[in-house]
C-alpha cells in the first residue's frame, strides 16, 4: 500500500513522526536519511518565512523561543498556496490562543500589526481620489456621502499599545505606556505605513469601511469621543492616499 498524501504531510512538518512506511525514491529505494534531509529544509524553510514576516514577534520572544513557537505552528498549520510571502495568515491567532504565551497578551495583536503590514504591502494597486473631487461636494450633501477604501488600508483594534511596542522594537521608538491603541494601515506610496488613530477614529473608520455615509461615521466617532475630529481623519485618508475613485451618495 503506498503512502498517502495525508500521512507524507503528517511525517514531513513533525519530526517526531517516523519516516513513512513505504516510501521510495524514483528508483525504487526506502527514503530513509533523504526524507529526513528534505524534512528538516521544509521546517527551516517555513521557519524563516515566519521570521520575515513576523520580525517583531521573533525580537520579543527571542530567536530560540521564536523557532521553538514557529515549530509548533507549522506543524498544524501546513501552507495553503506555495507562495510563501503569504504564509503565517494564522499565527497571530495561534500566539493569541497559545497557553505557553498567555502572559504575552500582546502578543497575538503586535503579529496582527505585522500581518496586516505585510497584505498592505502586497495589496493591489487602486487610483487615489483626487482632493479636487472631495472639496467639490456641496456642505449640505457631504453626510450622505460614501467612500471606496484602496485595498491597501488595514484597520487594527487592540486593548494593548500595539502601535508602541512595535516601533519600540523595530523603530527604536519610545517606551510604550499602558494604553490601548487602533491602528490605521496606509499605503501611500510603496511601503505600508502604521499609524495609531486617536480615540474615536477606529469607530469612523469601521462605518465608512463598511459602507456607511460620512454623517453615520461622523455620528460613531463623535460618540466615542467627544472630542473626534472628522477632518482630521479625512485630510489623513486624502494623504495616505486611502480613498479611491469619486465620493457617491448613500
Amino acid at each position: 500500500m503506498g503512502v498517502t498524501q495525508a500521512d507524507f504531510r503528517a511525517a514531513l512538518l513533525d519530526g517526531a513522526i517516523g519516516r513513512p512506511s513505504g516510501l521510495v525514491d524514483s528508483a525504487g529505494r526506502a527514503a530513509g536519511r533523504r526524507f529526513d534531509v528534505y524534512r528538516n529544509n521544509v521546517a527551516v524553510s517555513l521557519t524563516e518565512a515566519l521570521a520575515a514576516g513576523f520580525p517583531a514577534t521573533v525580537k520579543l520572544l527571542g530567536e530560540t523561543n521564536f523557532k521553538s513557537v514557529a515549530g509548533v505552528f507549522l506543524r498544524q498549520s501546513p501552507p495553503a498556496t506555495p507562495m510563501m510571502m503569504h504564509y503565517g495568515a494564522g499565527f497571530p491567532e495561534f500566539l493569541a490562543g497559545f497557553p505557553p504565551l498567555a502572559r504575552l497578551g500582546y502578543l497575538g495583536d503586535v503579529a496582527a500589526l505585522e500581518l496586516a503590514l505585510r497584505r498592505s504591502y502586497h495589496a493591489a494597486d487602486a487610483a487615489p481620489m483626487a482632493p479636487d473631487n472631495l472639496a467639490a461636494i456641496p456642505p449640505d450633501a457631504m453626510p450622505d456621502v460614501t467612500f471606496t477604501f484602496a485595498p491597501a488600508v488595514e484597520l487594527i483594534r487592540s486593548p494593548w499599545p500595539v502601535h508602541a511596542i512595535w516601533a519600540f522594537n523595530m523603530d527604536d521608538g519610545p517606551k510604550p505606556e499602558a494604553i490601548a491603541q487602533d491602528v490605521l494601515v496606509l499605503r501611500p506610496a510603496f511601503d505600508p505605513e502604521p499609524h495609531p488613530l486617536p480615540p474615536g477614529a477606529y469607530e469612523a473608520l469601521s462605518a465608512l469601511m463598511n459602507g456607511q455615509p460620512l454623517g453615520t461615521a461622523a455620528d460613531r466617532g463623535t460618540a466615542a469621543h467627544g472630542a473626534f475630529d472628522l477632518g482630521a481623519l479625512l485630510a489623513q485618508l486624502l494623504a495616505g492616499n486611502a480613498l479611491t475613485g469619486s465620493p457617491a451618495k448613500a
